[in-house]
């Protein structure tokens, strides 16, 4: 079946224009209640957000939904997506809901759900909740009088998860001496990412702290690390860290002002867990969007890295169906297992944080077991999403892309699961050639099919 209002990432798209309308957010809220009504008993939904100036209209129309079908809200305002995983498996709840569209603009939201167990929904729980929404199965179900869902505002929320992410740092390492420049991006992590660097002893540099409702993501946050890069240098710091809207993902800089992009992260976690003997079977899970320099990094250290489709929901699928407690893409999101059932920007910041406090290195010296590949990514804005295997003349440019890189670079065109976006990327030892073939697969594309030439 496809989907027609689920993602990658949830529903996600312009808020206020369909599918992220109040009356889809009900409805969204009202099956996805009924789903979790499976014993006589209260049931019980966390609902949390990030900054954007429509999560007050969609957060009032996903409670009304779920109080309609006879289930009780827990309500606990901003707070990272990790974060409304934490709290609804530590309250024993029996749902999840985020509103957020993370990395995108403010005039975006999103609604994603967790489970009791603070994962994400398999795609046929995400398929069944579009079934009982236009179906209309579930419309005439309605309790009344006592039977009705209540609302609860979990006030202490922020203050819980604090302290659940400095129980994930060493009790014997602190932070004394680091200064840290920290970009929150504006977003869900404004209050909460300060206070754990802080308390654990670092001089914390703040930008992005002070939301409006319409600056999340804009000009700052993971998307924007020229800005953490500047202040780093000004500030003589010694490292950086930017987090996006929703905080579930983390880039880095480091002393110098250079990025250290999610796949030199996962080398550095991954190689210091392999070292440590804690990589569970000394493999890493990735989506195809990796740096080969991450295959290369960790076969040198003794291990290896299982590739998946673009989305850190299906990297915690093959984490959970094999065995392994590491996982995350290059775009920053880093699933530790161990500690949390989702990405979480400020977790990884902070075992990351961990091995430079304990091996003494400054993060450009860690940065260096990966020497990427140079890489491209050119996106195509598209109207609509059809098969370009169909189009003859695409094909064959990019059989043509793929033999002159003699297997020495490779080629993945796939769509964005959040965005109206084809996106072309080419990995090679030449990066001037990669970015030529790019821009030929683009503008066949354009002449073809249709759309706009945006570049990364």
């Amino acid at each position: 079946m496809t989907k027609k209002l689920f993602g990658t990432d949830g529903v996600r798209g312009v808020a206020n224009i369909h599918p992220m309308t109040t009356e889809i957010a009900m409805q969204l809220g009202r099956a996805a209640a009924y789903i979790c009504k499976n014993e006589k008993r209260r049931h019980r939904i966390v609902i949390g957000k990030d900054t954007r100036l429509s999560g007050y209209m969609i957060e009032n129309a996903l409670a009304a939904g779920i109080c309609s079908m006879g289930v009780d809200v827990l309500l606990v305002g901003p707070l990272p997506t990790p974060g409304i995983a934490f709290i609804t498996a530590s309250m024993r709840a029996d749902a999840g809901v985020v509103i957020s569209a993370s990395h995108n603009a403010y005039q975006d939201n999103g609604i994603k759900f967790f489970s009791r167990t603070g994962f994400k929904l398999p795609d046929e729980v995400e398929l069944k909740i579009e079934d009982l929404i236009f179906s209309k199965k579930i419309d005439s179900l309605r309790p009344v009088a006592s039977e009705v869902g209540k609302a609860f505002r979990i006030d202490d929320a922020v203050g819980r998860y604090i302290v659940f992410l400095k129980n994930s740092f060493p009790k014997e390492l602190d932070l004394t001496g680091l200064k840290i420049v920290l970009d929150c991006a504006n977003g869900a992590a404004y209050k909460v990412a300060p206070a754990v660097l802080e308390e654990l002893g670092a001089e914390v540099i703040r930008i992005g702290v002070s939301p409006n409702g319409v600056n999340i993501n804009a000009g700052c946050g993971s998307l924007y690390p020229d800005v953490i890069s500047e202040a780093v240098r000004e500030n003589r710091a010694d490292l950086g860290i930017a987090l996006d809207g929703d905080a579930d993902r983390v880039i880095f800089v480091d002393e110098f002002g250079n990025e250290v992009d999610g796949d030199h992260i996962m080398a550095i976690c991954a190689t210091d867990m392999i070292e440590n003997g804690t990589l569970a079977n000394k493999t890493l899970v990735a989506t195809v969007m990796s740096n080969m320099g991450l295959d290369i990094a960790l076969q040198k250290a003794g291990g290896q890295v299982v590739k998946t489709g673009v989305g850190d929901r299906y990297v915690v699928e093959e984490m959970l169906r094999g065995g392994y407690n590491l996982g995350g893409e290059q775009s920053g999101h880093m699933i530790f297992l161990d500690h949390i059932t989702t990405g979480d920007g400020v977790l990884s910041a902070l075992q990351v944080l961990a091995i430079m406090q304990r091996s003494g290195k400054r993060l450009s010296e860690l940065a260096e077991v990966m020497i990427a590949l140079p890489q491209v990514l050119v996106n195509v804005r598209v109207k609509e999403r059809k098969d370009i295997g169909t189009v003859p003349e695409i094909k064959k440019v990019i059989d043509a892309v793929e033999e002159k890189l003699h297997g020495k670079g490779r080629v993945l065109i796939r769509y964005s699961g959040t965005e109206p976006l084809l996106r072309i990327m080419l990995e090679g030892q030449d990066k001037y050639q990669i970015t030529e073939m790019a821009h030929e697969i683009a503008h066949t594309i354009e002449k073809h099919m249709g759309g706009t030439l945006e570049d990364k």
